[in-house]
């Protein structure tokens, strides 16, 4: 029976209900009682005053409780369920911290050998060094340099001979690999460098490091997820489904071993991550096991004519890489859940590779991110879904969700690398090689079988992808890739979104002419889903149509996108931005097509040694780049690090064959506007390695800022009577410099008939009010960021402005770019007329603003 706050005394007579109505007894409940109150909680945990009387009314056996002993029962029921949960909680971080804590006294051991193994060699080295320095022999200092180099390069083991045609052959090449797999996961086999910023605790990805000084790159993971060995295993060897650069994964046969284990010949092939590389393929050996311990084991490695093995199948347009023995170990968890071990090693083959691009196949940390941590985070993914940790909205089972994005994923490097046996031929250049039109006239394999409509037009011609490659400069990948998400509008054509969207639909548009922002558009974001770790969104891009004349109206029906952005955190080291989107219908089904394009931005690792590469942003002349290209003795880097990635952008379109020449010049001339677009948004985000006194440059088609604000100023003076900076200066670099950091927001506008007025110019004040950069001005209109209140205000006082000159207009609130809003005390408006008194401008200072 159940105790509640009350007591019943169980005395009879007058005492009786005044002991069961006082607050400090206890009252006893009968198992039937109980369990009638158990039934109204579990369907209501907080019953109204009306339900306990109702409740009271309905079930007899509750007629002799009071209805404020019923409700001290469910508070007390509530009280319990609240502290069981904090107990499991607790328990389960318990756990965590349990198994993290081995994790770490187990690294703390690997170090510890680490260090005394690397305290031994010191001392053999400097013995060494001393007995060289008492002789005169040269060459025992050189096989001391070698021996000591050999000690870090982690040479290969030679193995004995043995018939690895064999299944007994192969099973000692499995031992071998499983030993060295264990060596480098759990050993001091490879001199592992933790990577910055991957925090060991419960909640993080792990412990993640990468290699030094070894043959190839090499990156090691380990960490906990709730999920059972068996489960994540069988995840694990599904690489496919995790591994976003790997293209198809072949087991060709599989061999059951004596011991329960089980040996399996396994082809894969990876894209390649730019347009200047050929993609890789691997063939090895994998061996699946368990150990005395009960941990699953599942290691690979490349079968090459050192270790011995049948002979993988050959392959064209495709470089073969090695895998050294790498994989994954997996230890149950007291209490549930599993401890993983992930190793990575793989030799890209770098110097079939542009030395210019060598860094994205020389670097761990690029390893680690696309592949090791890919699979923990995968992993952690399926735990916390599987445990109901994680909501979607929109009804769309995570399953789902997954498929889309990996359909994008697999889209965009399909369209990027262009593989012949897909269907892709290269298209006649126009003369100039920046831009690569390839052609591919399987419509089936991009649209799926159960929407081939379009395949069934006799004029329908297939996809064309039009694709570049470029070298940029000082910007971070994460700001750059960012930047390109938020302001759509900076680089997008309307037209061509309009052309992509007709896609959809049995017959498409007109060809239309590229140029960049034909038609001005709005875009808005509805998040679908984002991975534990946010570092990557999937969501569904409305942009909203405008039309400015009736010939336009076809042009301004929203359309939509399905877009995947991933790495904008700008603080993750290695790892690659990219923005892929696909234009789909209104019903947007889960089997949808999607034909996807976009951009993907891989950082080089910078290097210290040598001349720095040019600063050009063509990946072309970089390519060819000789001593010439370097910077002159009297230019100073005026940064520490040279940051320097790879863009590769890629857009696909359908088109029809009476078409097919139109939507190629369309393509070639709007990826070549596109180029020019990150350019110019490149030069002006990159981060700047001066003092503050630095002014901004003008934006193209504008005068020059000197000018500008010299007539900004000019104009204030005239119109107003007073000056707009404390101290006027005959130096035009002081008034714009002045004009720069003025504490009130200063904006200009451009005044056209027929036409919204769009930003042009803001100061730094400016730019913070509005939340923007200098070059997403463009994007934003002044009808916009005023409120209602203020555009009937400007409409009553434009006609003021325009003959008097200026006009001051009250205090109130507007919104930033971000939708935030800002309230400000006064506002003033004037006219911005150049040399020959023409008009130019229209000018705004937001005076005392904040954000409310």
């Amino acid at each position: 029976m159940a105790l509640s706050m009350h007591r019943d005394s169980n005395s009879s007579g007058s005492n009786s209900k005044q002991q069961q109505m006082d607050p400090s007894k206890y009252v006893r409940y009968t198992p039937e009682q109980v369990e009638a109150l158990e039934r109204v909680y579990a369907e209501c945990p907080k019953p109204s005053s009306l339900r306990r009387q109702q409740l009271i009314r309905e079930c007899p056996i509750l007629a002799n409780i009071e209805p404020k002993q019923i409700k001290v029962w469910f508070q007390n029921r509530r009280c319990r369920e609240k502290q069981r949960k904090e107990a499991s909680r607790l328990q389960t971080v318990n756990r965590k911290l349990t198994a993290m804590n081995k994790l770490l006294m187990e690294e703390n051991d690997r170090l510890q050998k680490q260090v005394s193994q690397l305290v031994y060699e010191n001392g053999y080295m400097r013995q060494q060094l001393h007995t060289v320095s008492t002789t005169t022999t040269d060459t025992s200092c050189d096989s001391v340099v070698m021996s000591g180099q050999q000690q870090q390069q982690n040479p290969t083991p030679q193995h004995p001979q043995r018939d690895a045609n064999s299944p007994a052959g192969l099973l000692a090449i499995a031992e071998e690999t499983l030993t060295e797999f264990l060596g480098k996961a759990t050993g001091t086999a490879v001199d592992w460098v933790q990577m910055i910023g991957m925090k060991p605790g419960p909640d993080s990805i792990g412990i993640v490091a990468v290699s030094r000084n070894c043959s190839g790159v090499a990156a090691r993971a380990c960490g906990l997820v709730s999920l059972e060995p068996t489960k994540v295993a069988e995840i694990l060897k599904d690489r496919l489904s995790w591994f976003r650069d790997c293209r198809c994964l072949d087991v060709a046969s599989a061999i059951p071993t004596g011991n329960g284990g089980t040996i399996e010949l396994v082809y894969m092939q990876i894209y390649a991550p730019t347009t200047l590389a050929s993609a890789r393929d691997f063939w090895t050996l994998r061996y699946i096991t368990s150990l005395e311990d009960g941990s699953l084991v599942i290691c690979e490695r490349s079968l090459t004519s050192s270790t011995g093995g049948p002979t993988g199948p050959p392959a064209t347009c495709f470089v073969r890489a090695e895998m050294l023995p790498s994989g994954y170990l997996i230890r149950p968890c007291e209490g549930g859940g599993s401890i993983i071990h992930i190793v990575d090693h793989i030799d890209f083959d770098a110097s079939s590779v542009p030395e210019v691009l060598r860094p994205l196949y020389e670097s761990s940390k690029i390893l680690a991110q696309k592949m090791t941590m890919a699979a923990l985070r995968h992993i952690r993914q399926i735990a916390q879904e599987t445990n109901g940790e994680i909501q979607y909205t929109g009804g769309r089972q995570p399953t789902v969700l997954r498929a889309l994005s990996q359909r994008l994923c697999r889209g965009f490097n399909d369209a990027v690398n262009g593989f012949v046996d897909d269907g892709w031929s290269i298209m006649g250049s126009d003369g100039v090689e920046d831009v690569t039109i390839a052609i591919n006239s399987s419509p089936s394999k991009f649209l799926g079988s159960q929407y081939n409509n379009l395949s069934m037009l006799p004029t329908f011609g297939g996809v064309l992808c039009a694709r570049a490659s470029m070298l940029l400069q000082n910007v971070p990948p994460a700001l750059l890739v960012r930047f390109l998400r938020e302001h759509r509008s900076e680089w997008a054509d309307y037209g061509v979104d309009v052309y992509s969207a007709a896609s959809l639909k049995a017959s498409p548009y007109a060809v239309p002419c590229a140029k960049l922002g034909g038609f001005p558009s709005s875009q808005v974001i509805l998040p679908l889903a984002q991975t534990v770790e946010h570092e990557e969104f999937l969501e569904v891009v409305r942009l909203e149509g405008h039309a400015f004349s009736p010939e336009d109206i076809a042009l301004s029906r929203d359309m939509y996108l399905l877009q995947l952005c991933s790495g904008i955190d700008e603080t993750t080291s290695g790892a690659c931005a990219q923005l892929v989107f696909a234009p789909i219908d209104e019903s947007f089904g889960d089997d949808a097509p999607v034909l996807p394009s976009g951009f993907r931005v891989i950082p080089l690792e910078p290097k210290s040694d040598g001349p720095t590469a040019t600063r050009t942003l063509d990946l072309a002349s970089a390519l060819e780049v000789g001593h010439s290209g370097a910077r002159s003795g009297g230019e100073a880097d005026t940064s520490n690090q040279n940051f320097r990635s790879v863009l590769t952008i890629a857009f696909q379109f359908t088109f029809e064959n009476h078409y097919r020449d139109s939507v190629a010049a369309m393509a070639r001339q709007y990826v070549r506007s596109i180029v020019g677009s990150v350019q110019r948004v490149a030069m002006a985000i990159a981060p700047s390695q001066l003092s503050s006194q630095m002014v901004p440059k003008p934006l193209p088609g504008s005068p020059e800022a000197v000018t500008l604000a010299r007539w900004i100023c000019r104009s204030y003076r005239v119109h107003t009577g007073g000056e707009l900076l404390q101290a006027d200066s005959s130096a035009g670099d002081a008034v714009l410099k002045q004009l720069w950091h003025h504490t009130d927001a200063i904006m200009c506008c451009s005044v056209r008939m027929n036409a919204s007025a769009v930003f042009t110019f803001a100061n730094q004040a400016g730019l913070d009010m509005l939340e923007t950069t200098l070059v997403a001005l463009q994007d934003i209109m002044l009808e916009k960021i005023l409120d209602e209140a203020g555009r009937k205000i400007l409409l009553s006082e434009f006609s003021k402005i325009m003959q008097q000159g200026f006009a001051y207009l009250p205090g109130g609130v507007c919104v930033s770019s971000m939708g935030r809003p800002v309230s400000y005390e006064q506002a003033v408006a004037w006219k911005v007329v150049n040399d020959e008194d023409a008009n130019h401008c229209l000018a705004f200072m937001f005076m005392n603003w904040s954000f409310v």
